[in-house]
């Protein structure tokens, strides 16, 4: 088997597939990837690289909205990225970028992502920005601020559009369960 890179929507991959990711997902974050961790990255375009050992790397971009300053955006989500350990830092996570780079510029206002201390030297290299302003959710309890989540949402504009300024205020994004970013 070559190395490939696919991309399909949730409801084209089988089980298996969607087995397989989820399988290396858990592996790749050491356990720390639970069942609401699973469902934040199904429902959109997943982008995965399979060899002969398996799923080696994978991403989705899913729809999320984002308020700000009084305008909903549609958003394309990055989740669930990793790289198996075997085969990390052989630019990987740069080719499962590239082709969620494309969904989000083709579809959506701009990019935005939570991003671990270990993945945020890949984003930054790749032109995403880190917000500099402040983050909040919709919360079944009204809106609510994330302080945790302000140095590490990252945004990528879409071709050819601005990504919003902080001084215009917050990003509020829709609420969902567990980690909300």
């Amino acid at each position: 088997m070559t190395e490939s890179l696919r991309t399909a929507h949730t409801y084209e991959l089988s089980r298996a597939t969607l087995a397989a990711i989820r399988e290396m997902l858990t592996a790749a974050y050491d356990g720390d990837f639970g069942d609401e961790d699973w469902d934040h990255g199904l429902g959109g375009v997943h982008a995965y690289v399979e060899d002969e050992h398996g799923i080696a790397a994978h991403g989705s971009v899913i729809m999320r909205r984002v308020v700000h300053a009084g305008r909903a955006y549609r958003v394309g989500y990055v989740e669930a990225v990793a790289v198996r350990a075997d085969r990390r830092r052989q630019g990987m996570g740069g080719r499962v970028m590239a082709a969620l780079e494309e969904v989000v510029d083709g579809a959506y206002a701009f990019g935005a992502l939570s991003a671990s201390e270990e993945g945020a030297e890949l984003y930054r290299a790749r032109g995403w920005q880190l917000w500099n302003g402040r983050v909040e959710v919709y919360g079944p309890g009204g809106v609510a601020h994330l302080p945790d989540e302000e140095d590490s949402t990252y945004l990528r504009p879409a071709a050819g559009r601005a990504l919003p300024g902080p001084e215009s205020g917050s990003l509020v994004f829709d609420w969902r369960d567990g980690d909300v970013l």
